[in-house]
């Protein structure tokens, strides 16, 4: 008789109830790790999560490699994205029935941190700095992931990385600052419309830690993932992320302790120790051993993680994808694809006039990147490259040259030599100087390859060889840093191990630790890349440099990078051809936003790092067989000077992104130009019930058919809080004839205008005037209208108020209230202060501020000013353990009507979890 789990007929969650009952207490926790045992007495295989899928399949073999994510959504084409996903799910499950085991349906995409800053080593794997389009562009990936049948998954999606995770630098041990508005306006509603839509089935949260708490203990992923979910929600942890919470992070002493909180707040899948899942299953076996975790606290995380099965269908007799073959995989399809999103994805940063090409016969290709296409850590193996040199030599007559100065490196004993069969390096009198090319990627990284192999400068165990084909794996071996040293000499420093370069007794280079033990090499030019650039272009119709990053050098996962400048080598190669030859076309392929110093290049076109048909898609962009139809999903600045600190999360208070950067960027959001022109006219405006519609008249102005990305934006003219200069509220793709005129409308919800207050801990929308503007980007706006809304006039608060929503801040750090649930603040300097605005103070007499710190202070309260305002009440503070708090109460100085009340910290270190006016009111 078949049992009931089995029979598809039935309720998945009633199935699920079925197969939960007949498990073994031990069996459950079995299903609790990233590698799910089998139970063979009931029939369940092993199941595995984590498939890497983020623009194409990844680490599985030759697959079809699409741009990436952040390239995808340039493209500002949701519906292709979703294509591009469907695709990449073909061939997971092409693979997964070759290798069940290898490759499970469990997918690890979409990316939906919104790329606050584009120094983060891993911008190139978001879509956009804004949320809102963050959410479309990944409900678009994850629909394509999930698949078509509407009961039956294709693939699990799960969107990385919950929450507020921009940085590499000491990943595992920051603490994200996020104030409430910036959690609820910025960082939540990235995630919540491919989970809502039920497109998205499971979260992976981020190793960094929020608000001090670490994310995978964080409440929300009951508080708003759940609740948002209109099915089970699988929460997967990040590698090696659970051994975290008592290691890096110290933030439990025991790892039943740690693991047993995280199942209570809401982990369901341990990924730790790879495949080997004895120790952490231990653990939790502890936990239940010692009463910290409940069996029905582990039937809860199998629920979840059976519910994913079920609905893949593992557990019905066949499923709609069953015939997907190993025919999909790089089918002309996928290719056809592959080709029509790089070409949509390019971005026209700069024109005056040199493109489209026209009448042209010899092209020169120059740099690093002109016949190079390179795989990102999360990229698929390419199955076929085709290049720009590639590309463009389809079309016309091309020269190339890498543009790399070709150096000898001398150390005193003699010079450099290259084992021509890939082995050591070495000093060797007797020999000639090897030849090396040195590629210069960013940031002081630069890369050595052997003239006499082709092969890069690597390091084996400590000795320098040369047998890689560029930097590769996930600890890059192929960089390094030079250091100057006396009489024009330098030392190499590896940048993965932080050696130096030295020679042994034999001569041969190998890796040493101390500095003064590195060997000083004089370089020497002997073919100069700029000059052998310059006089290939002047001698070609068109030049055509293509500049950009490494994926994996000078800003990647576990590495920001400090800089936005283009590294100083290929800078100066675009000067010096565009001397060479004013028809210079700057043609830059790099995950994040790029500076550099030539104004004068007359055309500039970026894309992503655009997945194997890069070539083909950008020759038929540059000789204009298609409109560059791409726009900017985050603002390139014109130097990180303009960025605030890196680990500042707070963008409202920092003016950060285009939301509410104040300066004028090198390229706004938005941003992308045409071949041809377009006119924007009668906007019209009005509220309609609940909706606000809006519709503009756009024309094509020009000679040629062209695609034009129409942006609607709104502003809230007045307000009790800061607004956003301005935010994205919709847009429409449209492709227009010379000539043609086209309709294009928005329909906004009145309650999408809503912010957070925090004085009541929701939304709210405010009576208010509103600015809708229309246009091409964020600052090129051709058009404008105002509506009023009618809503809420926030009142003045009072009796309890939390101190973690507060309105304004100085000189504070976001902490947790308690191990569990709650926020906090905390002093970092005397003199810091917290700003609650329009507190009623009307009958209040005493105040009761619970407060604690491991050293003792004070707080005093001030009426209007933080330093000479009237000193209302002070609270002694009294040392206390790090999640203890006292309830100190204090008497009100005479006070009654509405105020701004400054809590001010005489003393670093104190913790002010909230104020209660409400005793003598």
């Amino acid at each position: 008789m078949q049992e009931p789990f089995r029979d598809p007929a039935i309720p998945i969650s009633d199935r699920i109830d079925d197969l939960v009952r007949r498990l073994t207490l031990e069996e459950k926790v079995g299903l609790l790790h990233q590698y799910q045992a089998p139970v063979e007495r009931l029939g369940l295989g092993a199941f595995r999560t984590g498939t890497e899928a983020l623009h194409g399949l990844a680490w599985l073999g030759p697959a079809t490699v699409f741009p990436q994510a952040v390239g995808l959504a340039s493209t500002w084409d949701p519906d292709l994205v979703r294509r591009v996903g469907e695709a990449t799910s073909d061939e997971v499950l092409a693979f997964h029935h070759k290798d069940p085991a290898g490759a499970g349906r469990n997918v690890w995409a979409p990316v939906v941190n919104p790329l606050r800053d584009p120094r983060w080593g891993r911008n190139e794997e978001g879509y956009s700095e804004d949320p809102w389009l963050t959410g479309v562009m990944a409900t678009a990936y994850a629909r394509g992931l999930r698949g078509s049948a509407p009961e039956v998954l294709k693939t699990a999606p799960t969107l990385k990385h919950f929450l507020a995770y921009n940085n590499e630098t000491d990943r595992c041990t920051t603490s994200s600052n996020l104030p409430p508005r910036v959690l609820r306006e910025y960082e939540l509603p990235a995630f919540r419309p491919p989970i809502e839509a039920g497109v998205a089935v499971a979260v992976m949260p981020s190793y960094n830690l929020v608000n001090g708490r670490p994310a995978h203990l964080s409440p929300l992923i009951g508080e708003a993932l759940r609740a948002w979910a209109p099915d089970d929600l699988l929460v997967v942890s990040d590698a090696y992320a659970p051994g975290n919470l008592t290691a890096l992070q110290g933030y439990h002493d025991t790892l039943p302790e740690a693991y047993a909180h995280a199942i209570k707040a809401g982990l369901d899948s341990f990924t730790q120790d790879d495949d080997r899942s004895e120790a952490t299953l231990g653990h939790v076996r502890d936990a239940l051993s010692q009463g910290l975790l409940a069996e029905e606290d582990v039937d809860q995380a199998v629920r979840h993680a059976l519910s994913i099965r079920f609905r893949l269908g593992e557990f019905d007799p066949a499923t709609p994808y069953d015939d997907i073959s190993d025919n999909v995989v790089n089918c002309p399809e996928h290719q056809a694809l592959a080709r029509e999103a790089a070409r949509r994805s390019f971005v026209l940063l700069k024109n005056d006039g040199l493109l489209p090409l026209d009448g042209v016969t010899k092209v020169a290709v120059i740099g690093q990147l002109g016949d190079a296409l390179l795989e990102d850590w999360y990229s698929g193996t390419l199955p076929y490259a085709v290049t720009a040199r590639q590309g463009l030599g389809e079309r016309c007559e091309t020269v190339f040259c890498e543009a790399v100065d070709r150096v000898t490196l001398t150390a005193e004993a003699g010079p450099v030599a290259a084992d021509p069969a890939g082995g050591p390096l070495s000093v060797d009198p007797g020999s000639g100087a090897g030849l090396f090319d040195l590629f210069d990627w960013g940031g002081g990284a630069y890369a050595l390859r052997a003239v006499t192999t082709g092969r890069f400068v690597s390091v084996d165990g400590v000795t320098l060889v040369n047998d890689q084909p560029g930097p590769n794996g996930w600890e890059v071996r192929q960089t390094f840093r030079m250091e100057e040293r006396p009489r024009g000499t330098l030392a190499l420093r590896h940048i993965s191990t932080g050696c130096y370069v030295g020679a042994a007794d034999d001569g041969v280079l190998r890796l040493v630790d101390d500095a003064d033990q590195a060997v000083w090499l004089a370089m020497d030019v002997v073919r100069s890349g700029t000059d052998q650039a310059a006089r290939l272009a002047a001698a070609a119709d068109v030049a055509v440099v293509v500049v950009g990053d490494h994926p994996l050098v000078n800003g990647r996962e576990t590495e920001d990078r400090m800089t936005l400048a283009l590294a100083p080598g290929q800078d100066a190669v675009v000067r010096a051809v565009r001397e060479a030859n004013p028809r210079t076309v700057m043609v830059i392929t790099s995950g994040y936003p790029l500076t550099w110093t030539d104004d004068e290049v007359p055309a500039v076109l970026w894309s992503a790092h655009g997945g194997q048909e890069y070539g083909h898609a950008l020759a038929e962009v540059l000789f204009g067989d298609a409109d560059p139809e791409g726009r900017l999903t985050q603002t390139w600045y014109r130097s990180e000077q303009e960025l605030p600190d890196l680990l500042d999360y707070d963008i409202i208070a920092s003016d950060a992104t285009y939301l509410y950067f104040r300066g004028v960027p090198l390229h706004p959001f938005g941003h992308g130009l045409s071949y041809t022109t377009f006119e924007y006219a009668d906007l019209r405006v009005q509220r309609d019930g609940d909706l606000v519609r809006a519709r503009v008249t756009v024309t094509n102005t020009g000679p040629r058919p062209g695609v034009e990305v129409v942006q609607f934006y709104t502003h809230q003219q007045r307000s009790r809080v800061k607004q956003p200069l301005r935010r994205l509220r919709g847009f429409e793709k449209v492709r227009l004839a010379p000539g043609e005129s086209r309709a294009v409308s928005l329909t906004l919800p009145v309650s999408e205008l809503a912010f957070w207050d925090v004085t009541r801990s929701r939304f709210v929308v405010e009576s208010a005037p509103h600015q809708l503007m229309v246009g091409r980007s964020a600052t090129d706006l051709r058009l404008s209208a105002r509506f009023e809304v009618d809503g809420e006039t926030v009142p003045p608060q009072s009796g309890l108020l939390r101190a973690a929503a507060h309105d304004e801040y100085d000189a504070i750090t976001f902490v947790d209230e308690t191990k569990v649930d709650g926020d906090a603040v905390r002093s970092d300097a005397e003199g810091a202060w917290i700003l609650f605005r329009q507190v009623d103070l009307s009958g209040a007499t005493t105040c009761v501020a619970t407060a604690g710190s491991m050293e003792g202070g004070m707080i005093t309260l001030r009426r209007g000013d933080p330093l000479y305002g009237e000193a209302l009440a002070t609270f002694p503070v009294s040392r206390t353990g790090r999640y203890a708090y006292h309830a100190v109460t204090a008497s009100l100085a005479p006070a009654d009507g509405v105020h701004d009340l400054y809590a001010v910290f005489e003393n670093d270190g104190v913790t002010l979890a909230r104020l209660d006016f409400g005793a003598g009111a």
